[in-house]
């Protein structure tokens, strides 16, 4: 099936600190700062004052971040159901992470995670974010073909025991 979208190219979040959001993305992370924009206007001429940066992935994906001082936004420690950001690594990698995050005083590292076709650790990013770094398990493609796994099914009875308990 071709859906005409190619791939993620980035998504982007707010960030409190730029130079922060870079120590753990850049330094921590590994992932490169690939391109930063000092914006001062948007493109309906309307005066900013914001810096967006990209972090390039293996893959030439990015993940982005808005440092916007004179706009207020609540930064919050997000809860792994609410938004987190996942990261396909290989095994070894993920090791690794886990015991550098264990080993910088102040990281919050949880894991390893058991997720039947993926395992997971976890870190916070500077600004709350939760940032997932997963291994694909051999039984990943199978557990993510919908001809196999029944995922229509499974969220169609979701939504009818949720009307249910309304309902009721």
């Amino acid at each position: 099936m071709t859906t005409g979208i190619k791939g993620l190219h980035h998504n982007a979040y707010r960030c409190r600190d730029s130079e922060e959001t870079r120590k753990f993305y850049e330094e921590f992370l590994g992932l490169p700062l690939a391109c930063a924009l000092d914006i001062h206007a948007t493109k309906t001429d309307r005066p900013v004052h914001v810096l967006h940066t990209f972090y390039e992935m293996d893959d030439g994906s990015y993940l982005a971040f808005f440092e916007d001082p004179d706009t207020p936004f609540e930064f919050e420690e997000q809860h792994d159901f609410d938004l987190h950001i996942a990261l396909e690594v290989e095994h070894d990698h993920m090791m690794a992470m886990f015991e550098k995050g264990k080993a910088t005083e102040g990281m919050e590292t949880r894991g390893v995670a058991d997720h039947d076709f993926i395992h997971s650790i976890y870190f916070r990013d500077p600004n709350g974010y939760v940032i997932e770094l997963t291994t694909k398990q051999p039984n990943h493609d199978e557990a993510t073909d919908p001809s196999k796994n029944g995922a229509r099914q499974i969220l169609d009875q979701w939504q009818a025991d949720k009307g249910d308990a309304a309902a009721g």
